[in-house]
């Protein structure tokens, strides 16, 4: 096996992947050999956007399509009419044929700014309509005979709803049954979804058993949640997403917003950067910032990722700063820090005089604690001078307080 290959299944492994069934290391000595797999990620098109948590898989098949895997991209045009269950409290509405179809026709556009369509080794879209809406009703029959409802009403959500006196559609146990049928027409070796689609997953590794007498893969992906809170940053059917086709100023800005506790597993599970270059202690604004150009890049181009990064530059931090904040016109693009440098007052004295700090001890107080910065990038201590760029210079003091340095 080449390095190359081995980088590959490697980074595969540390790029979001939660668990695989029957194991890890199953799948390792599988992707090892020579060996080709077929590989399928369902979609249902309840909204037209991918967004940036579909990234993690995404960026995975990436990984398995360079290390020579097929890879088939489902969209669910039948089942997403139905409504998948996962995750609900109550019971979704379904879409209508035309709704699926709309929400649909962009998303091999989104996707190919990763997967490869063309080439030696193309992916693959297919649509469960072309099986699944004809089936007859006997057959449907014969699927349902293979799972009880006993298993059904095992899942954790069904549970839930059960001691909450909830109602649980019969359409809903059709669902997790005809996306496990998916497995069984396509013959694939392996699926890959989130964690929270396990359930649903496991239904097709059950189906490919019983019916085809052959192990499925099923590999679960970790979800884009606040480590903090558990919340999920994304979600198309409840909305508050960063979409894939979104506009490059929208995109850059949209993870600006992100909270810093989320900076690491966006990192990690929507690029391909190498993590070791990292510093994730250093300040979240500047992480923030690289972590939005590379997005805007992936999703759009270099050039772009520029542009939307001035857009955020102009149009937020110096717009909001000029709009709140005292401005004081400096000399010379070298400010002392602490102490005047060459007969002019050093930010020490300029805070004081503009009263956003109360006196140099408190001014030696707030560097020594993090709390001072220069275009968000905190003033260390051991810091006696700063560089000044031309145009506007924004300091904070603390949270709240700002002031504007004007280079003249």
């Amino acid at each position: 096996m080449d390095d190359n290959k081995a980088k590959l299944i490697k980074d595969f492994f540390a790029r979001g992947v939660a668990d695989v069934i029957p194991s890890k290391g199953d799948l390792k000595k599988v992707l090892e050999s020579d060996k080709k797999l077929k590989i399928y990620i369902g979609a249902d098109p309840t909204a037209p956007k991918l967004h940036l948590g579909h990234s993690t898989n995404i960026l995975l098949l990436r990984i398995l399509q360079k290390l020579g895997h097929k890879i088939i991209i489902l969209i669910g045009d039948f089942t997403g009419m139905i409504g998948d269950p996962t995750d609900k409290s109550a019971i979704r509405v379904p879409l209508t044929s035309e709704q699926v179809q709309e929400n649909a026709r962009t998303y091999q556009d989104q996707l190919s700014k990763i997967i490869d369509f063309g080439g030696d080794n193309p992916a693959e879209i297919k649509f469960n309509s072309e099986w699944l809406s004809n089936l007859s009703s006997v057959e449907i029959i014969k699927l349902m005979a293979n799972v009880t409802v006993q298993q059904m009403i095992e899942r954790d959500m069904f549970q839930k709803r059960l001691a909450e006196n909830k109602p649980i559609g019969l359409h809903e146990f059709i669902y997790p049954l005809l996306q496990g049928y998916d497995s069984v027409v396509m013959d694939v070796d392996a699926e890959m979804g989130g964690t929270d689609q396990t359930f649903n997953m496991m239904m097709g590794r059950h189906l490919m058993k019983t019916k085809s007498g052959k192990e499925k893969f099923v590999i679960t992906t970790e979800l884009l949640v606040n480590p903090k809170t558990g919340v999920k940053l994304m979600s198309k059917s409840e909305g508050g997403y960063i979409g894939l086709n979104d506009e490059p100023e929208d995109m850059y800005g949209k993870v600006m917003a992100l909270s810093d506790e989320v900076i690491e597993p966006c990192y990690r599970m929507c690029t391909a950067l190498d993590l070791g270059g990292i510093d994730f202690g250093s300040h979240p604004m500047e992480l923030k910032k690289n972590l939005a150009w590379e997005i805007v890049r992936i999703y759009h181009s270099e050039e772009e990722a520029n542009q939307a990064r001035d857009h955020f530059q102009r149009t937020v931090v110096e717009k909001t700063a000029s709009e709140v904040a005292p401005m004081v016109v400096v000399e010379g693009g070298v400010l002392g820090t602490i102490q005047d440098l060459n007969g002019k007052p050093g930010l020490a004295n300029i805070l004081v005089e503009n009263g956003l700090v109360g006196s140099r001890s408190e001014f030696k107080r707030l560097v020594e604690e993090g709390g001072l910065y220069l275009d968000n990038v905190r003033i260390s201590k051991d810091q006696e001078k700063l560089d000044l760029h031309d145009g506007q210079n924004l300091i904070r003091v603390g949270k709240w307080k700002q002031l504007v340095l004007v280079r003249q």
